[in-house]
């Protein structure tokens, strides 16, 4: 399998960043500096064409930097007034966690004698446990043609705005966070960290990165998720699922880990037409199709999402493109609460 690590450089820290009003050399480049005539004409303002490219890139990178910071601010607000406490109740981690035994010494609690271990050997053990209160967190996003099909890319800006806001909460709750980016392959790996830093890399790869590949391999997502996370973790999977044969991964790494499943849907979908044949073109594979919307109504995608995440025991949230992700995650988080109080007899 091929993997491509994420490399990019960010805005740095530093005393000289300050100085200059926190802007990096790409943003000091001043937008209104670039020719307003042709590239033929370009040598008249003393700039040569491959001056003139360089500018057209430095003002590139300038409208990317500002769509992230856009991004990060959108992001931020509402995590720190509403979702980073919601979160916490929510993924705590586990406390305390097995190691190894050990050889009994006086002093040691009785309550943590090892007695399958010590009957085996005849020599008396003692369990021990290490502090385990971080949690891996993992965001599989799915960029495959029918995901970003969309005109006015109000598909991508959905889930670039739901994962932000994924990730902030996890990272302010000192959690490791990565990124799996995929279509029919893997697209992008950025390794579980922590910290702003690792925050910032993975919404500049959420708002730019652009995927090879068009069509959909869920598989191929859950398997590489499923290698980089050795202990249980939590993960997110961000697709329209208009895929096939996953289903035994999904239930794979729903039985090992935390998984949730989250369907990204359009409006269209729940108020498709009641009967009438209509020729489409699928996304992925450019072919046309004649559809009978009235034969479709029978069962419907969303319901058949629904079904399959319940028998593999993947918890669902439903995000619609354009919807209000702060108001979606919320509720994800109390219906979470809700389930943790009803198990707890509470």
């Amino acid at each position: 399998m091929n993997l491509t690590w994420i490399s990019h450089k960010f805005r740095s820290d530093s005393s000289k960043d300050q100085a200059s009003g926190g802007l990096n050399a790409v943003e000091r480049v001043k937008v209104g500096s670039l020719p307003v005539k042709s590239l033929g004409k370009s040598k008249s303002l003393g700039i040569g064409h491959a001056g003139l490219q360089q500018k057209i890139c430095e003002k590139s990178g300038l409208i990317a930097d500002r769509q992230l910071d856009l991004l990060e601010l959108k992001c931020r607000r509402p995590v720190e007034h509403l979702l980073a406490g919601e979160y916490r109740s929510v993924f705590k981690g586990r406390g305390i966690e097995f190691e190894d035994v050990r050889p009994y010494t006086p002093g040691d609690d009785v309550r943590s004698m090892d007695w399958k271990v010590t009957a085996r050997t005849g020599v008396p053990h003692v369990k021990r446990y290490v502090e385990e209160r971080e949690q891996m967190f993992y965001l599989m996003v799915d960029l495959s043609a029918s995901t970003l099909s969309d005109a006015e890319k109000a598909k991508r800006r959905t889930v670039a705005e739901f994962c932000g806001l994924l990730t902030l909460s996890a990272l302010s709750n000192n959690d490791r966070v990565g990124l799996i980016m995929f279509t029919d392959r893997v697209e992008l790996v950025v390794p579980a960290s922590k910290g702003r830093q690792q925050g910032m890399r993975i919404l500049d790869a959420l708002s730019g990165f652009e995927p090879k590949g068009s069509s959909t391999r869920l598989d191929v997502a859950l398997d590489t998720f499923s290698h980089l996370a050795r202990k249980r973790s939590v993960g997110f999977v961000i697709s329209d699922f208009l895929a096939e044969n996953y289903e035994q991964e999904l239930a794979a790494a729903g039985f090992r880990h935390d998984v949730i499943a989250v369907n990204l849907f359009e409006a269209i979908e729940l108020e498709a037409p009641r009967s009438g044949m209509a020729r489409i073109r699928d996304s992925e594979t450019g072919k046309l199709d004649v559809v009978d919307f009235q034969a479709a109504q029978s069962r419907s995608r969303l319901a058949k999402i629904r079904e399959l995440t319940l028998e593999r025991g993947v918890d669902l949230i439903n995000l619609q493109s354009g919807g209000d992700c702060v108001a979606v995650l919320s509720e994800f988080f109390k219906s979470r609460q809700r389930m943790a109080a009803d198990e707890a007899g509470g």
